[in-house]
């Protein structure tokens, strides 16, 4: 097995480098990486439907979805991610418990006791330290993992903060559970970069393992997949399976009525309502929307073209 620790701390590059490793490389794998704030989708869910878009947006807080399924996670600097990569003969071989165990053993080492739960979270004293997913390529299973070390909880569960019955859709959806960092369980101080080196060590000190580096060509092949699929708006935003969305503002005491179906992230009908708008500019606006993506700039566009004036808050709720 070969053993990496990602320098490159943005969350795209590290999302592409774990495809790239997956399909490009023979070797089982096991990497260690880091990433800015960054609420991290399953590859299967709303992205609209499981973050607090406006705080999100206020804190300048990275979207990004991975290419595993299961719910969405929080990445920032106190977090560290774990990744095998590993060979299979059949879909039989595959368990998450072939994954989280060897991170169990690896924090009973530090005194700390990780158990799982039924979700393929990993816990400590009941509070969830550490969710994963999997996906399978061929011959060769994902498994990643979040290692909540010492992030920003408050940051975390704002993030992630939703208001329910906005979005209906068939979409997968996270399960909240109560989180803790594994730093406030330890018995002695360890910063984040010497809890890195201690996973990378329990690795290294396995029969047959070896330090990996990525060379440039490895870099440069990772940014370039990076650009193409994992920064765009299509992967991020308009992946999310097809949802309705329905909401309801009152500004300056007058009310306005939200209905939207949309497809691939583009609005395919939309009604406006309510007396804040007369009949004929509910239905300019209405119309001038449809096709349109379901994002903040491209509403915000149509309702200034039609000389509407929001303030930020009040067009969020489109969201």
């Amino acid at each position: 097995m070969i053993c990496i620790i990602l320098e490159n701390t943005n969350p795209y590059f590290c999302l592409a480098s774990e495809e790239y490793l997956l399909k490009n490389f023979d070797d089982d794998i096991f990497m260690l990486w880091q990433s800015e704030d960054t609420v991290v989708l399953g590859k299967h869910q709303n992205a609209l439907a499981e973050i607090n878009y406006a705080f999100v947006r206020g804190k300048n807080i990275t979207v990004a979805r991975r290419i595993s399924g299961g719910g969405t996670v929080f990445h920032d600097s106190g977090n560290v991610n774990f990744t095998f990569i590993k060979n299979v003969n059949s879909p039989a071989e595959i368990s998450f418990s072939q994954f989280t165990e060897p991170v169990r053993e690896a924090l009973s080492v530090l005194g700390v006791e990780a158990t799982t739960s039924g979700r393929n979270d990993l816990l400590i004293e009941g509070f969830k330290v550490s969710g994963n997913a999997e996906h399978v390529f061929k011959k060769r299973v994902l498994h990643h993992g979040t290692l909540l070390f010492n992030s920003d909880l408050e940051n975390l569960g704002q993030a992630i903060k939703v208001v329910p019955g906005k979005y209906e859709s068939k979409a997968v959806q996270s399960n909240r559970s109560p989180v803790a960092n594994i730093s406030s369980f330890l018995k002695k101080e360890l910063s984040v970069k010497n809890f890195i080196e201690f996973l990378i060590d329990v690795q290294l000190r396995k029969e047959g393992n070896s330090r990996y580096e990525l060379t440039e060509n490895d870099d440069k092949i990772i940014s370039q997949l990076a650009t193409e699929k994992f920064e765009t708006w299509d992967w991020n935003y308009g992946y999310s399976p097809k949802y309705s969305f329905k909401n309801k503002l009152e500004i300056n005491g007058k009310s306005l009525d939200i209905q939207l179906d949309v497809k691939k992230g583009h609005v395919e009908e939309c009604t406006l309502s309510g007396n804040f708008l007369s009949e004929n500019s509910a239905k300019t606006i209405s119309a001038e929307l449809v096709g349109k993506r379901h994002f903040y700039e491209d509403f915000s566009k149509v309702l200034q073209r039609n000389n509407i004036v929001l303030h930020e808050t009040q067009l969020l709720n489109f969201f």
